[in-house]
């Protein structure tokens, strides 16, 4: 069979799209060889173009510091991992500080790893309390500030990006969690970031958690903000607020982090349907609640049912022996879907 009739995009050119499908088969590559072939073929496909040389150093930085990155994230995949946000300029021994520091020990303590972006402040407070073989640090190339502590200073983990969104792909892609202490521009910039693609489902929903000293106002004035201004003028909704928690407490902190993973494991889009893998299945009771209660995320209620692994789902055969709840999402209301694993959570 040639390349042109496996793959539905290609380079155009049959001849090339014949040699590219040899050369993967030369390889031994099978699973995912459709997705490979595409990236050669876009990289084909790009150079057809004549870009400029800025260009083709961008795209070409880009996918080697994507895969360098997974290259460190690769062994350490079992472990969950909570990224934490928090300005550099934060002073040692501060109170937000030591919350940042007690924090990140009190997720190691629960079985997580620590991200960073591997600076000074509360990125090296967080990398303090859970110890350098815990932590990963994201540094980024600047000629001022943003240097490696001296935690994660020559450390394997500690990755430096030249590029600001290939850091931020590697904090939200890789990450179970997200907590963020006080901070300024990059802080506030990869706050609204990570929300925007949780609100969109452009991200994955996990736990995200503003931390506080107690006391503090830095996050309460954040929250009033979204609430007087954004909610008031319909510019978000009120579900919007269900994607993120508020406290000065670290065990409420650290609850809301661990009580995510209770029974709900993770999900993924197969076609329209959205299969939610959960350790503990709901009894017909509680499927009906679940029906009568969500209907409004459901753009077909009734197909709302208890499944084994899905035939499509075999690229993870080691979460397959995990029951599913299936159901037909609008793939709109992220807020309330959070709302429904907290109630799947319960079970």
């Amino acid at each position: 069979m040639t390349a042109k009739k496996s793959f539905t995009y290609s380079t155009g050119k049959p001849e090339i799209d014949k040699k590219i499908d040899e050369f993967l088969q030369a390889t031994g590559i099978e699973e995912n060889r459709r997705e490979y072939f595409e990236m050669i073929a876009t990289i084909v496909r790009f150079a057809s173009l004549n870009p400029p040389y800025a260009d083709i150093r961008l795209v070409n930085q880009s996918l080697k510091e994507v895969r360098y990155a997974q290259s460190i994230f690769q062994p350490y995949k079992a472990f969950k991992k909570v990224t934490i946000f928090g300005s550099a300029r934060i002073q040692p021994q501060s109170p937000e500080w030591i919350i940042a520091r007690d924090f990140a020990k009190l997720m190691v303590e629960s079985g997580f790893m620590v991200i960073t972006g591997g600076g000074e402040g509360i990125m090296r407070a967080a990398q303090s309390g859970a110890g350098k073989d815990k932590s990963f640090g994201l540094n980024i190339r600047l000629p001022f500030e943003q240097k490696p502590n001296e935690v994660i200073d020559g450390d394997p983990k500690l990755i430096s990006f030249r590029y600001f969104f290939n850091r931020k792909l590697h904090f939200v892609k890789e990450s179970h969690a997200i907590a963020l202490f006080p901070g300024g521009f990059g802080t506030m910039d990869e706050c609204f970031e990570t929300l925007t693609l949780l609100q969109t489902g452009k991200a994955n929903l996990v736990p995200f958690v503003f931390i506080d000293v107690a006391g503090g106002t830095y996050w309460k004035n954040f929250v009033d903000f979204l609430s007087n201004n954004l909610l008031k003028r319909g510019l978000i909704s009120e579900e919007d607020f269900h994607l993120f928690l508020l406290t000065e407490n670290l065990y409420e902190a650290q609850k809301e982090i661990l009580s995510f993973y209770h029974n709900f494991h993770s999900y993924r889009f197969v076609g329209e349907k959205l299969v939610i893998r959960v350790y503990r299945p709901p009894g017909d009771e509680e499927l009906e609640a679940l029906r009568n209660d969500f209907s409004d995320i459901m753009t077909k209620p009734d197909t709302l049912h208890v499944s084994a692994a899905l035939a499509q789902e075999s690229n993870e055969p080691e979460i397959a022996q995990l029951p599913r709840i299936v159901f037909a999402f609008n793939k709109r209301s992220y807020g309330r879907l959070r709302m429904f694993i907290n109630r799947i959570n319960l079970f």
